[in-house]
């Protein structure tokens, strides 16, 4: 092994490394924490201040993270945060997580990744290891990052530093899996790099899989969230359909799988929402064109959620129409803007999507969501969340549409006092004439 990664791998070993992430969001941050708690020296490099001094005052934004333990950890100097990336030099270990969104054309947008390999390249010492947690398409290690890296760096891959991919598996809300118990794949960029990887990683991570290389790691993250765009888009189009033949979808799949093998249960709603599925397969899509490869099956479970949002805002003008009222002018209340129950992250939310094509037909919109105060939709449109669902707010609309389940939400109290319902998530099971389902 290489003299300057057996003296790294003596660090890992003794947790003397200092490790730094890059990107304190729903991932780096959480990671950090993790990290920090196994007495490891953290330090966060983020291009928000207003995030870089919550964390040093210990203020907690993301919901997964116990705000004790980040206060704990910040407390002892386990963890800072900083805006000055020339700090980079103190690092012996960096971890990329930073955003990767696709743009207008739903081709990978690198740019978050382009500026912190630049930031890397710029300031980090020889000796340094480097992983990517950021979900993106399979070589961007090898072939996007490394020559960005050795071109700023002046520094050799292998003798200089070090690289492997391992993306993040965060699921917001998860009760049972987090940061720590969640196993993690890691593939680097030679043997030596894969021997780095493992020991940083096993610092703080209880269960690690290893892979040949980071292509192989970087296609698993993307085969996990296209198997899940897939199926929920299959479920969607079924419910659709079952709709029309008055066929309660809930009930078919309730007792499919009734079935102890062969099947999964998936759950159709108005859309697909997060930061992983609606967005990760479509970078698999992109690398695919360049070995002339048509990703048919994603194309169109890519096509079956687009249009969900639109048949959502059909349904909600169907059910109007059997009160014999239009979509222009009537009052609709939202529940739920996040895109999953009991989390504060609309980021990708169907419930926003559906709201933009509602408010298209002029119809007059206010939403209730306890975790989330305030949204803007992808067209601009600005709302607040009503204070609190009262009698009145529900009484007072002439539809109620249930875009998000979460569990504050009281089913029979939103029946006993809402005119009419459209339930796009099942949250209401018993029998109403108020109730249209999904």
């Amino acid at each position: 092994m290489h003299e300057l990664a057996g003296k790294l791998l003596d660090k890992f070993k003794k947790r003397d490394a200092v490790i730094g992430i890059l990107g304190l969001g729903y991932v780096g941050l959480p990671l950090a924490v993790v990290f920090a708690k196994k007495n490891v020296r953290v330090i966060g490099f983020e291009k928000s201040e207003k995030k870089a001094s919550a964390v040093n005052d210990g203020r907690n934004y993301i919901g997964d993270i116990v705000p004790d333990e980040l206060t704990a950890v910040v407390k002892n100097r386990a963890l800072t945060a900083t805006t000055d990336f020339s700090r980079i030099r103190e690092c012996d270990a960096l971890i990329i997580c930073v955003p990767t969104p696709l743009d207008k054309f739903k081709k990978p947008d690198m740019a978050y990744i382009e500026s912190a390999c630049t930031d890397i390249g710029r300031y980090m010492k020889k000796g340094t290891f480097i992983s990517l947690e950021s979900t993106t398409y399979p070589t961007t290690t090898e072939n996007f990052m490394r020559p960005l890296i050795e071109r700023e760096s002046k520094m050799k891959l292998d003798e200089d530093f070090w690289l492997c991919f391992s993306a993040e598996r965060v699921d917001p809300g998860n009760k049972n899996y987090h940061t720590e118990n969640t196993p993690k794949v890691v593939g680097g960029l030679g043997e030596t790099a894969q021997t780095l990887g493992m020991a940083m990683y096993g610092i703080a991570i209880r269960t690690l899989h290893s892979v040949s290389s980071p292509r192989v790691s970087e296609m698993v993250k993307i085969l996990e969230n296209t198997y899940r765009l897939i199926n929920i888009s299959l479920v969607n189009e079924l419910a659709l359909l079952c709709g029309k033949m008055d066929i309660n979808i809930w009930e078919v799949i309730d007792a499919a799988k009734t079935k102890p093998y062969g099947f999964q249960a998936f759950y159709p709603g108005p859309g697909i929402g997060g930061h992983c599925i609606p967005l990760d397969p479509f970078y698999l899509e992109h690398i695919a064109k360049n070995y002339n490869f048509d990703l048919t099956m994603i194309h169109t479970a890519g096509l079956v959620n687009n249009v969900m949002p639109h048949r959502m805002a059909v349904k909600i003008s169907f059910a109007l129409n059997r009160h014999k009222k239009p979509l222009n002018g009537s009052k609709i209340l939202f529940l739920g803007a996040a895109y999953k129950p009991d989390i504060d992250d609309e980021r990708e939310s169907p419930a926003l999507m559906v709201i933009d094509e509602v408010a298209k037909k002029l119809a007059d919109i206010s939403y209730y969501d306890p975790f989330i105060a305030e949204v803007t939709t992808e067209h601009g449109r600005n709302y607040k969340s009503i204070p609190a669902l009262t009698k009145e707010a529900l009484a007072d609309a002439d539809c109620v549409v249930i875009t998000t389940n979460h569990s504050v939400f009281d089913p029979d109290f939103i029946v006993e006092h809402a005119q009419l319902i459209v339930d796009l998530r099942n949250a209401i099971t018993k029998p109403s004439p108020k109730v249209f389902k999904l």
